[in-house]
């Protein structure tokens, strides 16, 4: 690809502060009340070989738990190109790598050098194969692939079948997000398929049906409309199995309500959606404020709780304990 140098000409900083807080596309991450600040500076001056009309974040707030940097670390811009999609840039740490997208630099991907758990709403997905048929998986809005890699390291036999529609974005996830290694298969037989395209393509299906379909679909920082039409979630339904399920990231409570009791019904719009389309069918959960606050959706009878526990590793198994039945007032 063609690539034009430009220069940074200010200092970037990371700085995560108890007084701001970064809402990201796909998560809220903030960092907890009771840590220290934390300051990420980059102390070298780069020529970048991309896209010189992309602008660089000054600063950054994330979330202490998905990164759990030291008191100060170096940091520097691995990439930023600007697609038809989207604005591109990666953020490397010495843990960590981060996927910005669109004009606000959304973190979208977080690529773990060591430990695949983000501490966030990707891992969530990755309970979905325990309660699933036998059968290919598919992840509607693959970004930069932080859920593939973690289903495919915990749950290596899986078939994975991805929709990104940003091809560049793929491009730079292959080159340094990992996601090359994905599309491997592996000693046990797993592996991920990518495909560029519309999720919603009615070419986006496999023969027999999927087991499951992960949906983490955003555009400017808000759930797709499509997401909150009946007809939407009718239709990708039919793209499953017998007995197969879709599990949905309906966004963080800051996109769209505020104050909401989790003893009330959720008052989020892609819910409501999924409640029509599927009714006495759906469970959702609020992740909690440390994790970032999204809701999520599950559709199909409520599974078994103590059995979904005991079938999934590490926090996943409290975490599910969580779901609940989707009951639409009135």
């Amino acid at each position: 690809m063609a690539a034009v140098a430009a220069a940074l000409s200010f200092p970037l900083s990371f700085c995560i502060s108890q007084a701001h807080v970064f809402s990201s596309k796909r998560a809220r991450l903030y960092l907890p009340r009771n840590s220290p600040s934390i300051s990420l500076r980059r102390t070298e001056a780069w020529k970048r070989r991309d896209s010189p009309s992309v602008t660089y974040p000054r600063t950054l707030h994330v979330d202490g738990s998905l990164t759990t940097p030291k008191e100060e670390e170096e940091f520097s811009v691995l990439t930023s190109i600007k697609s038809s999609h989207n604005d591109i840039v990666i953020i490397d740490t010495p843990k960590s790598r981060f996927l910005l997208l669109d004009s606000t630099h959304n973190i979208h991907s977080i690529y773990n050098k060591g430990p695949k758990w983000t501490g966030a709403y990707w891992d969530e997905f990755a309970s979905l194969p325990a309660i699933v048929p036998q059968g290919p998986i598919a992840i509607l809005g693959l970004g930069g692939g932080t859920a593939a890699h973690l289903m495919l390291d915990l749950w290596p036999s899986l078939k994975l079948e991805g929709w990104e529609i940003d091809e560049i974005l793929l491009d730079k996830a292959r080159e340094y997000l990992g996601l090359s290694e994905l599309e491997k298969v592996n000693q046990a037989g797993g592996v991920l398929n990518v495909h560029v395209g519309d999720a919603f393509s009615p070419s986006a299906v496999v023969p027999g049906g999927f087991a499951g379909i992960v949906v983490d679909l955003f555009s400017d920082g808000k759930v797709l409309p499509q997401l909150q039409e009946v007809t939407t979630w009718l239709e990708l339904n039919k793209r499953l199995m017998p007995h197969g399920r879709i599990m949905v990231n309906c966004a963080g409570a800051h996109s769209e309500t505020a104050n909401i009791s989790d003893g009330a019904w959720v008052q989020n719009s892609t819910i409501k959606a999924l409640c029509k389309a599927f009714p006495g069918n759906l469970s959702w959960k609020r992740m909690t404020e440390g994790e970032g606050e999204n809701f999520l959706a599950l559709t199909g009878p409520t599974p078994d709780l103590n059995a979904w526990s005991m079938a999934v590793p590490g926090p996943l198994s409290s975490n599910v304990t969580h779901w609940r039945p989707c009951q639409l007032a009135g």
